[in-house]
């Protein structure tokens, strides 16, 4: 269960997760008043609040590696028991038409790497995971509101390798195989998979674009572009979770009841399943503020 004493005013919690630090400080510099806390097992977070919403956010810097990043965030699922979990940080784009600084909202994550090496060849034998319906949808909508935020909301191919050879046999492999991937990136599928051994986590993995996975990853890197992308996805996670209301909270109250029913927020006449061969009125209760 989440800490009583940051749930006091918030209705619920957020997990964003990155692996450099690079990513992790363009996701703090979100947050009001970030406070560190410490798993019994040594992983380090910081929570703190998203001003003007009823989210708490805890981030952590987690580092390299998909097998990595699939264990501590089962962990950190565990210990805060968050809504949402969101992988922010940077990759190589995939497609001719992104730019550096562009945002890849990951529809689907595939794991590119599984497979049966046999001597007729490789077959593969891809994981997918895809991107939660209800964040996906938010996040449409948050990226068209940034105006100045190139997004797309395509594919992520994940794998345990840095592609900086747009030429080689790994490169062409990912093309024919998962033509429709934007970006590739290492981290993506591990917390796909916490979020789906959880069973009730909404999670989305935002990347922005560093490179171009070819030889030019190294200059790229050194003239400032991981800054530009891990700020922009930074951008978009919060532009999501602004949009995003907790399940409990009174905004996201109205709608579509998951029954089959239906919750409301004001005054309703419910007429489902009835049955009337004259005038209906409806009376306000002026006893109701």
């Amino acid at each position: 269960m989440a800490d009583p004493q940051h749930t006091a005013t918030a209705t619920a919690t957020a997990v964003i997760l990155t692996a450099l630090p690079v990513e992790y400080d363009a996701v703090r510099a979100h947050l009001t008043d970030p406070q560190e806390r410490v798993h019994v097992n040594g992983t380090r977070v910081e929570v703190g609040r998203l001003d003007g919403t009823a989210w708490q956010v805890a981030i952590a810097e987690l580092g390299e590696g998909p097998v990595n990043m699939a264990a501590l965030a089962t962990q950190i699922v565990g210990w805060l028991d968050p809504e949402v979990l969101l992988f922010v940080g940077v990759a190589g784009g995939l497609k001719d038409d992104l730019e550096i600084g562009d945002v890849v909202v990951g529809t689907k994550v595939y794991a590119f790497q599984n497979g049966k090496q046999t001597p007729e060849g490789f077959h593969t034998r891809p994981d997918v995971w895809h991107g939660s319906h209800r964040l996906v949808q938010t996040a449409r909508s948050a990226l068209r509101e940034l105006k100045d935020v190139r997004g797309h909301r395509k594919p992520i191919a994940a794998g345990d390798v840095v592609l900086a050879d747009d030429r080689s046999a790994l490169a062409d492999f990912i093309h024919r195989t998962y033509n429709d991937a934007y970006a590739i990136e290492t981290e993506g599928s591990g917390a796909a998979h916490a979020a789906l051994v959880n069973g009730s986590l909404d999670a989305l993995v935002i990347r922005g674009i560093s490179d171009h996975a070819d030889p030019g990853k190294a200059a790229a890197d050194a003239s400032g572009s991981q800054d530009l992308a891990a700020g922009q996805a930074a951008r978009v996670a919060v532009a999501v979770l602004r949009k995003q209301q907790p399940r409990g909270s009174a905004d996201a109250k109205e709608g579509p009841h998951p029954h089959g029913g239906a919750v409301y927020g004001g005054d309703h006449i419910d007429f489902r399943g009835g049955v009337f061969h004259g005038p209906v009125t409806g009376k306000r209760d002026e006893r109701r503020g």
